[in-house]
């Protein structure tokens, strides 16, 4: 039994490493839009969009709408598993990220407009939140981890508001990635350095009892 948190904190550890491949999810959806797609201008709900125009087609939005769900329940997941390290604040902000991505893959952008901003605002709140917190948390133990946390968290927050701010603007797309890419980075640094301190604690105790 004493052996099961660490098993879960590194199961955890791993759902949050998986999640910057998430990444390549956007790049195969949008390497099959017809119309026209821009990473820059274009935001990334329109690769979930369901119908198709002779204007624009996103075929593979099945792809795009599920890596919102997959990704938002390994963040979810992640989070809870990794509670003890991240804090009550910093879990319950990404456990909302989390739920709020999958629900954004549930509303694709042209089934319903409100519905799919509504299913999407948590998520632009609450991770640039997470982050600020997170950082916070470690300033006294890992300071370097600490200080990009809280750079993130910055960055991450003004780009969400450029983004609400911007529309349909001609930057929209490079903003909302701006808003979102960082985070999947930093909370996949935040596991990693868990996983290493975790080795590192377990070789200092092997050394002491040996």
């Amino acid at each position: 039994m004493p052996d099961a948190p660490s098993r879960a904190a590194r199961l955890g550890a791993l759902l949050l490493l998986l999640r910057p491949t998430y990444i390549a999810t956007e790049v195969v959806t949008a390497a099959a839009t017809t119309g026209g797609y821009s990473f820059v201008s274009d935001s990334v709900s329109r690769l979930g969009e369901v119908g198709c125009t002779a204007a624009y087609c996103s075929p593979r939005h099945a792809v795009m709408n599920g890596s919102f769900m997959v990704y938002g329940v390994l963040l979810a997941g992640g989070a809870l598993l990794l509670a003890g390290r991240l804090g009550p604040w910093v879990t319950g902000l990404l456990v909302v990220s989390g739920v709020s991505s999958v629900a954004t893959g549930l509303a694709p952008l042209d089934q319903g407009a409100t519905l799919h901003t509504l299913a999407a605002a948590p998520l632009f709140v609450a991770q640039p939140a997470a982050l600020v917190l997170l950082g916070a948390r470690l300033r006294g133990t890992e300071p370097r981890l600490a200080t990009g946390l809280l750079a993130a968290g910055v960055v991450t927050a003004a780009a969400a508001v450029g983004f609400v701010v911007a529309g349909e603007g001609r930057a929209a797309g490079a903003l909302e990635r701006l808003a979102l890419w960082p985070v999947l980075f930093a909370v996949a640094a935040a596991a990693w350095t868990s996983r290493a301190r975790r080795r590192s604690d377990r070789a200092a105790m092997s050394a002491a009892g040996g």
